[in-house]
């Protein structure tokens, strides 16, 4: 494996996983809970910004490698599904939302592998609504770790929460359109 800085952003947001998961574990005469949210909510502002700074620096200097193509979804992923099972766990998001958006994760990454194996991969790449998806869960998990009011006239509560309602809408939006796309690669008799 080559080592370079987007393969080295690319695993420290997965380092980043474990650090934001603990910030809410740390005890309460340690930090105030608007205090974890804060920092709660930085590290994943800076996952999510180790997100578009690594597949940038990569295109830009031509270090893209096939490990960096398989780590960074990966990381992605991880990093989001973390996010939802906490505001699922801090009561600030429906378990049922996570599960849609996790589970059509873990539905198109089997589909992007089993693509791959047939030679079709670029028929399932990565499309502009994914793009929005994605914009839409960063906003919703960060406005949704906030969870108090910070700038006045923003209300991160419902901000967050529209958010992620948009986000899975989105995200089965996105799922069927993968699926539409993949659907003419299925053999006959397979479905």
């Amino acid at each position: 494996m080559h080592f370079n800085l987007p393969i080295a952003l690319t695993w420290l947001r997965i380092v980043l996983i474990p650090v934001f998961v603990g910030v809410y574990y740390v005890p309460d005469t340690w930090a105030s809970m608007a205090a974890k949210n804060w920092l709660a909510m930085s590290i994943f502002a800076l996952a999510a910004i180790t997100d578009w700074a690594d597949g940038y620096l990569a295109r830009r200097w031509g270090q893209t490698s096939a490990f960096g193509a398989f780590l960074d979804p990966v990381a992605d992923k991880l990093i989001v599904v973390a996010a939802l099972i906490m505001l699922v766990w801090l009561g600030r998001a429906d378990a049922w939302l996570a599960i849609i958006i996790i589970g059509r994760e873990i539905a198109i990454s089997a589909l992007r592998e089993w693509m791959a194996q047939l030679g079709k991969s670029k028929s399932v790449a990565v499309a502009f609504i994914g793009k929005v998806k994605t914009g839409a869960q960063i906003t919703a998990v960060i406005a949704l770790l906030l969870y108090q009011p910070v700038i006045p006239g923003i209300n991160t509560v419902w901000l967050g929460t529209t958010a992620l309602w948009v986000a899975a809408i989105l995200t089965l939006w996105s799922m069927f359109h993968y699926l539409r796309l993949a659907a003419p690669h299925i053999p006959p008799g397979d479905s």
